[in-house]
């Protein structure tokens, strides 16, 4: 019996599960929106709600417990300064999914989660700036 067992496995050791959680947020807070497939997206969306009310909250203690799961501090500072002011009067419910279909190779079921009120200019801000850096750079 599964009794009192939250979450799915995915076919993960833990430890691998908690990176693949961690590196899909920290894709979600840099984009604002991801496509993954469903389970995964069911199961990022507490992990990533914790985050924005640790976020929310603020102080010292709240930063290291986010810097202890996403460990990137550029993305540590949108998330208590962007996403934290963004977010102050919303009691919960950051983040939706939306179904998207399934992939032509496995027919795995697709998913886009994103952030309610996101900035549409973040998606794909890094890889525009890359490929601009990359243009400017005498070969």
């Amino acid at each position: 019996m599964r009794h009192a067992i939250k979450g799915r496995k995915l076919n993960r050791t833990s430890s691998h599960r908690g990176a693949l959680f961690a590196n899909l947020a920290i894709s979600l807070i840099e984009n604002e929106q991801i496509t993954t497939t469903l389970p995964k997206a069911k199961d990022l969306r507490p992990y990533v709600e914790r985050l924005v009310t640790l976020g929310k909250k603020g102080g010292l203690h709240a930063r290291r417990q986010v810097l202890s799961l996403i460990k990137d501090t550029a993305l540590t500072e949108k998330l208590f300064k962007t996403l934290a002011d963004r977010y102050k009067t919303r009691l919960g419910g950051y983040t939706r999914i939306m179904k998207a279909g399934f992939r032509p190779g496995d027919n795995a079921p697709l998913a886009i989660i994103e952030f309610v009120d996101r900035d549409i200019q973040a998606k794909g801000k890094k890889d525009r700036e890359r490929q601009v850096a990359e243009a400017a750079k005498p070969n």
